[in-house]
């Protein structure tokens, strides 16, 4: 897991060894603080570019992705589509378990507060974090919503965006779904090791993506080569991952906003009245 050489793993697709890598270095540059701003802006802004690179690449996407897809289906029949179809209900089904029933059961868990009243008052964010498929577009209403619900703007100010960045639950779950997708359709057998390490490889992945749209169609190319995997199963994907898209990108942002109605809750920092809907004078 310690790389010899990180570049060396980098160039060789030896992802768990780089992430690692990137791990001490961030560490390091967070305890040197000022003393390494420079190498910190080159970061910031290479990462800026990288995205800027990605999105003009995803515009251009769905052209190459249909002739994909044409020549896949003309050649497999329609007999290739139910596979797809299984994942498509597979991954929906994850994500409906996780956002009616493990975000709603650690609201009450934590806080004794009701979920159905949080979900009424939160549902127009999450209509419009399923329409834009954005984490990062929808803080500003995130925010403005969670001080409605009486959330302190100490809390989720801090909490919401970094939430954005790392909080990727909805992809975690698609490339799961995905990788196992993969083997089944190349026919691979995979054993505890490499389960164990899609699991750990898929949360660093969720949480390096950027808050963009198809940030997790990135990110898997990391998943499937730490385990083996060809790639080439990810441009059937690709094919239909904006309709995926929306409902990761609802199930991120409801986990960052019950995360922070959490948080605030442990550090006497909500308003329950307010929550609840009660008047406040």
């Amino acid at each position: 897991m310690i790389p010899s050489n990180p570049i060396g793993s980098l160039a060789n697709g030896e992802m768990i060894p780089t992430i690692i890598f990137a791990l001490i270095i961030g560490g390091i540059l967070s305890v040197l603080k000022e003393e390494t701003r420079l190498v910190k802006d080159f970061f910031t802004q290479f990462n800026k570019i990288m995205i800027k690179m990605t999105i003009w690449v995803m515009k251009l996407a769905p052209i190459g992705i249909f002739c994909l897809m044409a020549s896949t289906f003309a050649t497999l029949g329609l007999d290739a589509l139910m596979p797809l179809f299984k994942f498509i209900a597979c991954v929906i089904l994850a994500i409906i378990i996780q956002s009616v029933i493990i975000y709603p059961l650690l609201l009450l868990l934590f806080t004794r507060l009701s979920p159905i009243n949080f979900i009424k008052k939160f549902s127009s964010v999450l209509m419009f974090a399923f329409s834009s498929t954005s984490s990062n577009a929808t803080i500003p209403l995130t925010l403005e919503t969670l001080s409605q619900l009486g959330v302190s703007e100490e809390v989720s100010s801090f909490s919401i965006p970094l939430g954005a960045t790392i909080n990727m639950d909805g992809n975690a779950i698609m490339q799961g779904c995905a990788v196992m997708f993969a083997t089944q359709a190349y026919g691979m057998d995979l054993g505890l090791s490499a389960l164990i390490t899609i699991i750990f490889t898929a949360v660093i992945a969720s949480i390096s993506a950027a808050g963009i749209p198809s940030a997790a169609i990135i990110s898997m190319n990391m998943l499937f080569m730490s385990v083996g995997l060809p790639l080439d199963i990810i441009t059937i994907i690709m094919g239909i991952d904006h309709f995926l898209d929306m409902f990761r990108t609802a199930i991120n942002v409801l986990g960052d906003a019950i995360c922070t109605v959490i948080v605030a809750f442990k550090n006497n920092a909500l308003n329950s009245d307010v929550f609840n809907g009660k008047n406040v004078k």
